[in-house]
């Protein structure tokens, strides 16, 4: 393959995102906050638009999530009917740390199937820290 020097930017839909920090298609973003700040909201609002507008798909690691936490977003993304373009991969908080370590490496796999099938995808890691913490 070929390496371009142009960078391509993927429109998000998030009229914020796209005017103020646009993202660049292979790139890596951090969205870092506080408890209660809406990175959840972003998160779901981004695989809607990518699976609606983009026909993208995205996958999921939830690294030491909470079952409520996955239960809920599970039925977001049904409920959004973006259900058949999302990858979730959960390691939950009462499981070993070796088990909630290799999810994330367990996502980065399947997005990288999407990737080499040419389709459009997004990884989300959530949350950093814990896999931070389950690596320890």
């Amino acid at each position: 393959e070929e390496l371009s020097s142009s960078q391509e930017l993927l429109e998000t839909g998030i009229k914020v995102i796209d005017l103020m920090c646009p993202f660049a298609k292979g790139g890596k973003v951090g969205l870092f906050g506080g408890a209660g700040v809406g990175k959840t909201v972003n998160m779901m609002e981004l695989i809607r638009n990518i699976a609606i507008e983009h026909s993208g798909y995205s996958v999921f690691a939830g690294v030491g999530e909470r079952t409520r936490e996955g239960n809920d977003f599970y039925h977001e993304m049904t409920d959004s009917n973006v259900i058949d373009k999302v990858s979730l991969v959960y390691g939950q908080m009462n499981e070993p740390p070796g088990n909630r370590l290799r999810v994330a490496l367990t996502g980065l796999t399947m997005a990288e199937k999407f990737r080499d099938e040419g389709r459009d995808v997004l990884l989300f890691v959530d949350n950093i820290y814990r896999y931070t913490l389950a690596g320890t």
